[in-house]
């Protein structure tokens, strides 16, 4: 089970502990403060909305990352904690069906590290790079359990769109799930940002999308994605909540392969514990929605 810190200096990092029933939250509240802080004004803050980091809320069954009270970036369970728990990671994860062996992946947005881990456990011979901005949400990696960097795992302190404006390791797949407060990071939403994306992928190259928040800044993201990438995109909606993820292929070629999609389900399942099955039916089914523009020009619906 990870290990919860001590309230003492490690390095640079200083913790601090507060009551979860100050909040109104079951277990304690991490924050990444000094250990003689006024804790009275921090729960004024956060119950305000006015405290500017990220905390973690460990109730002795989950530990979750957040930005405010009301809304939770990333969830844990200690007796499980390499398990995506929220179905928008789960799904994030079938690009495997058209690339079951990548062999490197970039997650923008670190959070509570469940993206990373899984893909650092459970692909075993793919280098996993991940961006993230905030060297606070950083410093909570060893709350949740996140594995120390090596060859094959890296964390990278830096704003997504300077990574992906210079000349980096070409990418199999992105995973962009970089968030604020209230939903998709507003940087991201940029043209250049996006195209510098589909520049960082190699040829066969997927990039998966998560866009939360108001549905106008979703459309505008979809937007810009479905022009970067000629229109291979598909969308899929989360039901759980009003996120929806794009997928989009960098190969014009052949946009997607289903019928290797559709006989890897069943194998990747086995692999890594999720329903690909019931993921490769979403994703047909937002093929079938989609309308799109073939090489020769003519415009036509997917059937």
């Amino acid at each position: 089970m990870p290990q919860a810190p001590t309230t003492s200096s490690n390095g640079d990092v200083v913790w601090c502990r507060i009551p979860g029933a100050l909040i109104s939250e079951k277990g304690v509240v991490w924050l990444r403060e000094s250990a003689h802080a006024d804790r009275q004004d921090l729960v004024k803050r956060i119950l305000s909305g006015e405290y500017s980091k990220p905390f973690v809320i460990d109730d002795g069954e989950t530990r979750r990352l957040h930005f405010s009270l009301k809304h939770a970036q990333s969830e844990m369970r200690l007796d499980e904690p390499y398990a995506l728990v929220y179905p928008h990671t789960q799904k994030m994860m079938t690009f495997l069906l058209f690339l079951p062996e990548p062999q490197h992946v970039v997650i923008v947005g670190l959070g509570g590290g469940s993206l990373t881990k899984f893909c650092w456990r459970q692909l075993t011979r793919t280098c996993v790079t991940t961006v993230e901005v905030d060297q606070n949400v950083i410093d909570f990696g060893g709350l949740f359990d996140l594995p120390p960097s090596d060859a094959r795992m890296r964390i990278v302190h830096a704003d997504a769109r300077d990574y992906f404006a210079q000349a980096n390791a070409p990418a199999d797949v992105i995973l962009l799930d970089g968030c604020d407060k209230l939903g998709t990071a507003p940087e991201f939403c940029d043209e250049l940002f996006y195209q510098n994306l589909r520049a960082s992928l190699r040829p066969q190259g997927i990039l998966v999308t998560n866009m939360a928040g108001p549905r106008s800044s979703q459309h505008a993201h979809r937007r810009l994605i479905a022009d970067t990438f000629e229109d291979r995109v598909i969308l899929v909606d989360v039901r759980s909540c009003s996120n929806r993820l794009a997928f989009a292929f960098n190969d014009t070629r052949d946009f997607p392969n289903w019928w290797w999609a559709i006989h890897r389900a069943d194998m990747l399942a086995q692999q890594h514990g999720l329903d690909f099955q019931t993921f490769a039916e979403l994703l047909q089914r937002g093929y079938r929605r989609r309308k799109f523009q073939p090489s020769n020009g003519t415009k036509r619906t997917a059937q």
